[in-house]
Parts: C-alpha cells; structure tokens; sequence
C-alpha cells in the first residue's frame, strides 16, 4: 500500500509539474488523474503546487532580484508596479468570489468544457494577436486584465492559470509571446504563493496535519519542482520559434475525449 501509494504521488507530482504552468490546466489533469490514482488531501494538493511555484521562482530569481535590487530605475519601477497591480486585483476579486462561494464542480464535464473552449479561444487569440504589431511592453490594462484572468481561471477548472493570462496579454497589447509569457509567470509567483499560504493556513486551521503521508509529501513535492523546472525552461524555449497552437490542439482533443468519457459514464 505504501510503495502504491508513493507510486500515485509521484506521478501526481509529474502531472503537476508538467501542466502548471504549461497552457493546458493543471486543475483539470489533477482533477481527472485523482479519479484513478486516487483522491488526496488538500494539504497534498498544496505541496504539489508549491513544488511548481518553486521551480518558476528559482528559473525568474535574476529577474525577481533586479526587479527587487534596481526598483530606482523607472523601467524597473513601473514593472514591478503593474506585477503588484495584478497581483492586488485578483487577490481582491479572488476573495469576493470565495465569500460568494462561486465555484463551479470540480467533475469531469465542466472541464472538458473549458479545455475544448480554451483551446478554440488560444487558437483565436492568438491569430489575432499575430495581426498586432509585435510589442514587448506590459501596459496597464494589460496588468489589469491578467490581474481579472487570474481569477476567472480559479473559479472555472480547466481554463488555465497560464493560458488565460498570457493570452489576455497578448490580446491588450503585448504581441510578444516571450514578454506576455514572462509577465503572465512573474504575476503567477506571488498570486500562487499568497493562494497556497491562504489554503494551508486555511486547512490546518481546520484539520491540522492529521493523518498526513509525509514520505508521499516528500516525493510529490521534489517530483513537482524538478519536472516543472523542466517543462518551464522547455516552454520558455519552445515559444521563441513556435506558437502555442499544439497546446490548443491538444487541449481540444483532450476536452473531447473526457466528453465522450463522462457522457459514458467511464469518469464521473
């Protein structure tokens, strides 16, 4: 049962360290790979996610430490401010959406449903994005609505944390894949550090560690830092040259697949 059991953990910490912070849904693979691997604890839920988190912090600490060391220079200044602007939004909005309590069944078919739209809206995204002049510049409004896309990826499983985030960048302005991908990532270090702290808090608060498989914690948590760490430096490679269609694509043929699984009764 034990060795099942490290097993399950660390193929769910592959599966969250591949998708995190790739534009296909972590929420929904988790969600979906839960069904036959087995349902786990929030605390679990969180170290896995934290493993990632850590994996995007060390791949942006240069950044994060001139961002942080050289804050006088304006350009610097002005970043940071529009990551803090983001990160304020969607901590605000996250947690009016927490108290009303709207949040959609974490089931299959709600999932598949954002996966297949979410791969059409890239696709569109995209095409027209290509049709703007290539910028690099992070404006305002596009910190606004990253900041709002935060939150609309929490509240529906499957969209993806990533994938609406660069793409709303892409669309309000910065056409550049690299520079809406690196904001997108930047943004996603403290919203998913703040969320994590709030939902551990939150759970020991409640249930304390209780009952927790610290060995299976353990492989879970290096198993999602050092695959993230992989898929990321992958990604941030990948989009130089290419476009995001083939995780469109994939998200696509994935929702549709889990629509023919649900609607036959294989997953719930």
């Amino acid at each position: 049962m034990a060795d099942h059991s490290l097993l399950s953990a660390f193929l769910l910490g592959v599966i969250e360290g591949i998708t995190e912070f790739l534009p296909i849904s972590s929420t929904g693979h988790l969600i979906i790979a839960e069904q036959w691997l087995g349902q786990r604890s929030d605390t679990f839920n969180i170290v896995i996610q934290a493993g990632a988190i850590l994996a995007v912090t060390i791949i942006y600490w240069r950044r994060l430490m001139d961002l942080a060391l050289g804050w006088r220079e304006p350009k610097n200044f002005q970043y940071a401010a529009k990551l803090m602007l983001a990160f304020l939004i969607t901590a605000v909005l996250g947690l009016i959406v927490k108290k009303m309590g709207f949040e959609l069944p974490e089931n299959a078919s709600p999932i598949a449903w954002a996966l297949v739209i979410g791969g059409i809206w890239m696709i569109v995204a995209e095409w027209a994005a290509a049709k703007r002049p290539q910028s690099t510049e992070i404006t305002w409004l596009v910190a606004v609505l990253v900041g709002i896309a935060q939150v609309i990826a929490g509240v529906f499983p499957g969209t993806s944390r990533s994938a609406s985030t660069i793409f709303i960048a892409m669309l309000a302005g910065t056409g550049n894949r690299a520079a809406a991908t690196e904001f997108a990532f930047l943004v996603g270090i403290p919203t998913m550090y703040a969320a994590s702290g709030y939902q551990l808090l939150k759970t020991v608060n409640e249930n304390g560690f209780a009952g927790e498989d610290w060995a299976s914690l353990g492989v879970a948590f290096v198993t999602s830092t050092v695959v993230a760490f992989i898929a990321v430096k992958w990604l941030l490679s990948y989009i130089q040259t290419n476009r995001f269609t083939v995780f469109a694509i994939y998200r696509i043929i994935l929702g549709i697949a889990l629509l023919g699984m649900a609607y036959s009764g294989i997953i719930a």
